[in-house]
């Protein structure tokens, strides 16, 4: 497994229920409207930094970035989106990761419009184009073909900002919560699990979080479901601080090195 984003594809290919969405013409579909979605988490101008690590090694640095769209859809604006990742040092030359993400996010929804996915993993090559039809509760592929969606569905990027808009002031321990999510086009109803809040310490300082584990499948990755968890910042920006994971073959960690231009003072720690 290579180096990726937030995890997403250590979490999301490991759901227990995964679904073939149905292939259809878009001109059959009728415009059934877009939705509002509030959001206080971020805005354009955020950009944040990340270290990897595999093990003791400096694996790769992973950066976000939200700026405004250039482009319109329709006459609602977006956000683009842009994450992209790398190997370092040692990791680097035996396992050289290139990774780039990007995605167009509707202001007032919250849903994807478009989809890049350009990664090269240790060799590996994946290079995806989607293109999402959120009124008609389709998107289509690639490869020109067109599906069936559940309304308003996340691809791999936007579920993680979408995932910062949600309202989590009354999550109990034990509460989970889903958003449904297209990767390599497949359904996948991807489940975060409130754990509780925890003062955790990273390179970037000290901050009051909440703690989720995603539920995925055990005896794959994960050896259990609780060897995956993610620390998100107890305020309204719900910006991931740290994750880790305990893998087959070893650990991987995700830690928060800088971050700017966030929409909401941080619960850090003086």
């Amino acid at each position: 497994m290579g180096l990726c984003l937030f995890f997403i594809q250590a979490v999301i290919p490991v759901q227990l229920q995964t679904g073939k969405p149905s292939q259809v013409k878009l001109e059959t579909l009728p415009s059934l409207g877009l939705r509002t979605h509030t959001n206080n988490a971020f805005r354009a101008g955020e950009k944040v930094e990340y270290l990897l690590h595999y093990g003791l090694l400096n694996a790769g640095w992973a950066t976000l970035t939200v700026e405004d769209s250039k482009y319109k859809f329709g006459n609602r604006e977006a956000y683009r989106i842009v994450g992209s990742g790398r190997s370092l040092g040692s990791f680097d030359w035996f396992y050289a990761v290139r990774d780039h993400y990007e995605t167009y996010v509707d202001k007032q929804g919250m849903f994807p419009y478009r989809f890049i996915r350009n990664v090269d993993e240790g060799g590996h090559k994946i290079q995806q184009d989607y293109t999402f039809h959120p009124e008609k509760r389709a998107y289509t592929s690639t490869k020109g073909e067109s599906y069936v969606t559940p309304a308003f569905v996340q691809d791999m990027l936007s579920s993680y900002y979408y995932a910062r808009t949600i309202d989590y002031s009354n999550a109990k321990p034990g509460d989970i919560y889903t958003i449904t999510t297209v990767v390599d086009d497949e359904v996948f109803p991807l489940k975060m699990k409130f754990l509780g809040k925890e003062k955790i310490k990273v390179d970037a300082g000290t901050f009051n979080c909440l703690k989720f584990a995603p539920v995925v499948q055990k005896g794959r990755v994960f050896k259990k479901e609780e060897d995956l968890s993610v620390w998100i910042t107890d305020d309204a920006n719900h910006l991931p601080i740290l994750a880790k994971a305990k893998i087959v073959v070893g650990s991987i960690k995700m830690e928060l090195q800088k971050y700017s231009g966030l929409a909401n003072p941080i619960a850090q720690v003086k």
